[in-house]
C-alpha cells in the first residue's frame, strides 16, 4: 500500500507513542457484530492498474441512517492516500438488510467481481443471499458464523485474540486456564474459540464462567480445583474492570481480547501485568497518524478494515485476480492491522502482536503470523 500519507506522517512526527495509539485502536471495534504476503507499500495512491487493467469491484458502507456516522469514517478510511482508485466504487448500504441488498445489486449490475461488506451481520446474510457465488463477498463484521456460502469473515473476530494470547500462554507453560464471560453473543463466541483452540495448544480450560457480576468470582474459581495459572477475560464491557479488581493479587495471569485495546489500562493496578492481543501498534500507527492528521479523528480498528479492505480490492484488481482463487493466495495479505490470509471455508487468519501492561506503557511480548 506509496509513499505517502503514512510515510508523510511518520518523518514529520516524533515515533508514535504506544499508549495514544493504542487507545485509538480499538475504539470502534465492538461494532461489526452488531445489528502474497509482503512488506506494506504504504497507503494507495488512488490509482494505477496492472496491464491487464484494474478488475471492477465496491465498497457497501453504511452512509445513511443510524449507522452514517460510522460510515464516514469507514469511507474516509477508504479514501485516505488518494481514494479507493479505478475500478472502485463505493455504494450506500444504510443500516437495514434491505438496504444492503439494494446497494450490492447496483454494485453487481454495475459489474462488480467482488464486494467488500457490508458491515453488519444481518446485512451481510442478506447480501451472501442474492450474490452470485462467483462474487465474493468480504464482510466487515467479526460475526465468524457469517463464513462460507461466498462469505468471508473480514473482521478480527474472538478466534484471533485467542489464539494469539492462548499461543503465548503455552509458550510460557500456563496450562490451566479458566475464561469468564458476560452473557451474551461476544462471550458465547469467545467460549467457543477458545475451547477449541485450548486443546489445541495443551491447555486445560476450565468450565467457563457466565456472569454479570464479580460477587463471587474468586470463590467459584476455587470451587473448580484452586486459582488457575490464568484468567482469560475477553470482553471490555462493564464487567472488566470488577473482574479484573476481584483477581488483583491472587497470583494468577489475566490475560484478554483485542477489545482491551479501547480502554486506558496503564493506569490501572489491577491490569499491571496482564496480557492482551491487538494489532501491532508499530504497524498500525502510521496509519493512525495518517488517518487523524487527514480527518481530524481518530481510527480504530474498524477503521483499519475499511482501509485494508480497500487495499485488498486494488491489490487483486492491479492483478486481474478479483476472483475466489485471487482472495485465496496462499502467501496471504498484508495490511495496517497486520498479516491476514483467507481460507477456503470463508474464514481470515490473522497475525495479531500481544502486549502486556506496563505501569504507563505498553510492552510487546509476543505475536501470531499467519
Amino acid at each position: 500500500m506509496d509513499r505517502n500519507p503514512t510515510e508523510r506522517a511518520t518523518e514529520a512526527h516524533a515515533p508514535p507513542d504506544r499508549r495514544r495509539v493504542l487507545r485509538g485502536l480499538g475504539a470502534l471495534s465492538l461494532v461489526t457484530t452488531a445489528a502474497g504476503c509482503g512488506a506494506m507499500e504504504g497507503l494507495g495512491d488512488g490509482g494505477g492498474s496492472s496491464a491487464a487493467g484494474p478488475g471492477k469491484s465496491a465498497l457497501l458502507l453504511p452512509l445513511s441512517g443510524r449507522q452514517a456516522q460510522l460510515g464516514e469514517l469507514l469511507q474516509a478510511a477508504a479514501k485516505l492516500g488518494g481514494g479507493p482508485g479505478i475500478g472502485i466504487d463505493i455504494h450506500d448500504s444504510g443500516d437495514t438488510p434491505e438496504q444492503a441488498v439494494v446497494a450490492a445489486r447496483t454494485a453487481l449490475d454495475a459489474g462488480a467481481k467482488m464486494l467488500v461488506g457490508p458491515v453488519f451481520s444481518a446485512q451481510a446474510r442478506a447480501v451472501a443471499a442474492i450474490a452470485p457465488r462467483s462474487v465474493p463477498v468480504v464482510t466487515l463484521s467479526n460475526d465468524e458464523s457469517l463464513a462460507g456460502s461466498g462469505v468471508w469473515v473480514f473482521g478480527v473476530t474472538p478466534t484471533h485474540s485467542a489464539r494469539a494470547v492462548l499461543s503465548l500462554a503455552a509458550q510460557r507453560n500456563l496450562r490451566d486456564m479458566a475464561i469468564v464471560v458476560p452473557s451474551g453473543a461476544y462471550g458465547s463466541q469467545s467460549v467457543a474459540a477458545t475451547t477449541v483452540l485450548a486443546q489445541s495448544f495443551g491447555i486445560r480450560l476450565r468450565a467457563p464462567l457466565v456472569r454479570d457480576s464479580a460477587a463471587g468470582l474468586v470463590d467459584a474459581l476455587n470451587a473448580g480445583g484452586g486459582m488457575p495459572d490464568a484468567v482469560y477475560l475477553p470482553a471490555a464491557d462493564a464487567t472488566l474492570r470488577p473482574f479484573a479488581q476481584a483477581l488483583s493479587g491472587k497470583g494468577v495471569q489475566l490475560i484478554g481480547s483485542t477489545q482491551w485495546s479501547a480502554l486506558d489500562l496503564e493506569s490501572e493496578r489491577a491490569f499491571r501485568g496482564a496480557w492482551f492481543a491487538a494489532p501491532d501498534p508499530l504497524r498500525f500507527a502510521p496509519f493512525k497518524e495518517a488517518f487523524e492528521e487527514a480527518y481530524a479523528s481518530e481510527g480504530g480498528i474498524i477503521t483499519g478494515l475499511a482501509y485494508d479492505g480497500t487495499e485488498l480490492l486494488r491489490v487483486l484488481g492491479q492483478r486481474g485476480q478479483m476472483s475466489r482463487r485471487g482472495l485465496l493466495n496462499d502467501d496471504g495479505f498484508n495490511g495496517v492491522l497486520g498479516p491476514y490470509r483467507f481460507l477456503p471455508d470463508g474464514q481470515c487468519q490473522r497475525g495479531l502482536a500481544v502486549l502486556e501492561v506496563g505501569s504507563g506503557e505498553f510492552s510487546l511480548i509476543g505475536a501470531t503470523s499467519v
